[in-house]
């Protein structure tokens, strides 16, 4: 058995996550405190008893998804589950970090401050109402790059996120974005809607927010991690710390290719994917992509305890 631990992305968040492995693991706790060091302010509380529209903030979101995810993983090694149980790591768009942290390439106070960053980058690369994201549920990829290519007609649109089989999501100026969504229902979609986001994220309209984090990341330390990263923007694994820092820059601009990366990782034989941290997103594209690939969630301490069963 070949196991990938993964990593969630924005949109799994909660109020009140990781709170139940904090108060089971000392570990786990420690991720906490971590993180708030490294940021300076309370970041757990606002995840713990905070309110969820403040959570969502893509620079909050970012680091609180990350130190869930590393919280998990703490508790899952008090329990003997190390990184090295798994061959692979991967994570979807910030994911990606969590799992390079999890992996050791970057340390955890690191992360935090380069997510806090990513997020605020991201948010200011374009003014809010300027672009859109949008889901189109029922084609694929090929199809939906065809369709943001059509609806772009000199603007921005780009297939950003390779979800699954049959989910693409679609990122650009919102008029684009929106035009995508009448082709996409032209050819065939079984839905296609705008998503509750506050940019365009994985499109070329992120490119102020890539400077910003090459900037960032040429400040910090990444070392090889301990099992190699099944990146984005590759669909395949790395391990050298000079390409892992090059492709987090092309993340913020390239697309997701979650779908590939999946089929890559059951293709060299993993067999089960563990989603470690916040909600079950990933764990529903993965069967949507291999029903052979088992999933497996590991966000709170029930999760840990059924490990062990």
């Amino acid at each position: 058995m070949s196991i990938a631990f993964v990593f969630p992305g924005q949109g799994a968040q909660t109020i009140g996550m990781g709170r139940d492995l904090a108060e089971a693991y000392p570990a786990a706790r420690a991720v906490f405190d971590e993180v708030d060091d490294a940021l300076g302010e309370k970041l757990s509380d606002l995840i713990w008893e905070g309110d969820i529209e403040t959570l969502t903030l893509t620079q909050n979101a970012q680091p609180a998804l990350m130190a869930t995810s590393l919280a998990a993983m703490r508790a899952l090694e008090a329990e003997g589950y190390g990184i090295n149980t798994a061959s692979y790591v991967a994570g979807h768009s910030l994911g990606e970090y969590s799992a390079l942290a999890a992996a050791g390439a970057i340390s955890v106070a690191d992360t935090a401050r380069l997510l806090r960053i990513r997020g605020a980058a991201m948010q200011e690369a374009v003014p809010v109402g300027v672009g859109a994201m949008a889901a189109l549920l029922g084609l694929d990829f090929a199809t939906a790059t065809e369709v943001a290519e059509e609806a772009a007609q000199g603007e921005v649109c780009q297939a950003a996120n390779d979800n699954d089989p049959a989910q693409v999501v679609v990122s650009g100026h919102k008029a684009a974005v929106e035009r995508a969504i009448e082709i996409a229902k032209a050819k065939g979609a079984k839905r296609a809607l705008l998503l509750p986001v506050s940019a365009p994220f994985h499109c070329a309209l992120m490119e102020p927010a890539a400077r910003k984090m090459a900037e960032a990341l040429d400040q910090v330390d990444i070392s090889a991690p301990a099992v190699p990263l099944v990146a984005n923007v590759r669909a395949e694994g790395v391990d050298s710390a000079k390409v892992i820092r090059d492709l987090l820059v092309e993340q913020v601009t390239g697309s997701v290719r979650w779908r590939e990366s999946v089929m890559w990782m059951a293709a060299q034989g993993v067999t089960e994917m563990w989603e470690i941290g916040a909600g079950k997103a990933l764990s529903g594209m993965i069967r949507r992509i291999d029903r052979e690939v088992a999933t497996r969630n590991v966000g709170v301490a029930a999760d840990i305890a059924g490990l062990k069963a």
